[in-house]
């Protein structure tokens, strides 16, 4: 994963709450969904998890909450830190550490019975070397027959028009109005782009801006699949949002 990951995401992680309506709803809503779709790919419970990018907790800390038994690992020393904090304040257990993708089975003591990477993380990768090493890891850490689960953003119909930026999301709650926002600079080949994120807060008569920036592979799904079959994972079934109430689509796959 490139160098700007770590600070992209250690400047995010006291904001990151923000980026929601409401945070706390947007942990259940992701929780149930995930559920009901892990549920339906195996069998048997309780279930051990790797969310091995689990950022301040969206998925880690609502799957905790419905009996399964969670690893959490991020690139992020900060998004580890504040996650361990938020995990104990909801009363939730669950075990968490600092990992790279590309290292991950020297980093956690598995096989699980399930592995997560959600929130449009695996696009960070930009080479194909990096998602190669990073799929063979995974699969590395599922144990035989477990499910991996992978979220990103709908890249096969985002590289049709590249988008420049998203609509501005507009929140009045404890924490006061702000606006969210992207700005995405698209590469030249399309195969990438940066990412601007915007949080404005209303601060008496004006606004207070901060900004965080960092970089995406626009990964298509054949690719992905391609990496996961190379890397020795069967079974490859993409779940689009309409179908599971996941905010993006979701890759299944068997180890």
């Amino acid at each position: 994963m490139t160098d700007p990951v770590v600070p992209f995401y250690d400047q995010l992680a006291d904001a990151y709450h923000l980026l929601f309506a409401d945070w706390d709803v947007s942990i259940e809503r992701q929780a149930v969904a995930l559920d009901r779709l892990i549920r339906a790919r195996t069998a048997g419970s309780p279930l051990t998890v790797l969310d091995c990018a689990c950022g301040i907790g969206t998925q880690a800390i609502g799957l905790a909450r419905r009996g399964y038994t969670v690893h959490a690992t991020d690139i992020s020393p900060a998004a580890v830190a504040r996650l361990e904090r938020e995990a104990a304040s909801r009363g939730v257990t669950l075990a968490a550490g600092v990992a790279d993708f590309r290292t991950l089975a020297g980093a956690v003591t598995g096989p699980f019975d399930v592995v997560l990477a959600c929130d449009n993380a695996l696009p960070h990768l930009i080479t194909d070397d990096d998602l190669a090493r990073t799929a063979q890891q995974l699969h590395s850490v599922v144990r035989e027959g477990g499910l991996l689960l992978v979220s990103i953003r709908d890249y096969d119909h985002l590289t049709l028009d590249k988008p420049r930026a998203t609509m501005p999301w507009t929140f009045d709650d404890s924490d006061g109005r702000r606006v969210v926002f992207q700005v995405w600079d698209w590469a030249e080949n399309g195969q990438t782009y940066d990412l601007t994120l915007f949080i404005l807060r209303a601060s008496g008569d004006g606004w207070l801006t901060q900004s965080f920036r960092t970089t995406y592979r626009a990964l298509l799904r054949a690719d992905l699949n391609r990496f996961l079959a190379d890397a020795g994972f069967s079974d490859i079934r993409w779940h689009m949002p309409q179908d599971t109430g996941y905010y993006q689509p979701v890759v299944t796959a068997r180890a």
